[in-house]
């Protein structure tokens, strides 16, 4: 951050390639570990410390949450950020809520890292169409077709039902 200066209201910007780090995401959907990171950032002197605004793009990889095939996707996200110069005497450095200029360096993966697990999707889908697995047989319905059946099976919970006689016949 040395070439940015400690006068508000000068600025900088960068387009940088990162990796990703291990642990972004669980469940079905995740950023893999190492992949590149495309970043756009703007950092800003101000008053109290540099201001970092930027936003990120992506690769996921997981699984569809209905059909449980492979999927691949993106996700672009944004964060700003506020690194705060030594903290005072009197304030708790470790606080956790704050982040501060490690010397001439920013530590950007926690801001990237909060932004990225807010925005990723808790059911991923393969496709918005993407109708699931049969529930007979767990065949995936989009690969067997419309016609995919199993005949007239009757639920074991309303088999009695089927045994019941019923008059259509109006009563007058």
């Amino acid at each position: 951050m040395r070439p940015l200066g400690k006068r508000p209201g000068e600025f900088r910007d960068e387009r940088r390639t990162a990796h990703a780090p291990d642990g972004l995401g669980s469940g079905l959907v995740l950023v893999p570990a190492g992949a590149d990171v495309a970043l756009d950032l703007r950092f800003e002197a101000v008053s109290e410390g540099v201001l970092v605004t930027g936003s990120a793009v992506a690769p996921l990889a997981g699984e569809c949450a209905r059909c449980l095939e492979p999927l691949t996707s993106t996700i672009e996200v944004s964060f700003q950020e506020l690194y705060r110069y030594l903290p005072d005497p009197d304030e708790d450095a470790n606080d956790g809520e704050e982040r501060f200029l490690d010397g001439e360096h920013l530590d950007l993966e926690p801001a990237f890292r909060d932004a990225v697990v807010l925005a990723l999707p808790l059911s991923p889908l393969c496709s918005d169409d993407c109708q699931g697995l049969c529930v007979e047989c767990g065949a995936r319905l989009a690969d067997v077709g419309p016609d995919h059946g199993h005949g007239d099976k009757v639920d074991p919970r309303w088999g009695i039902l089927a045994k019941l006689e019923i008059n259509d016949r109006a009563e007058d």
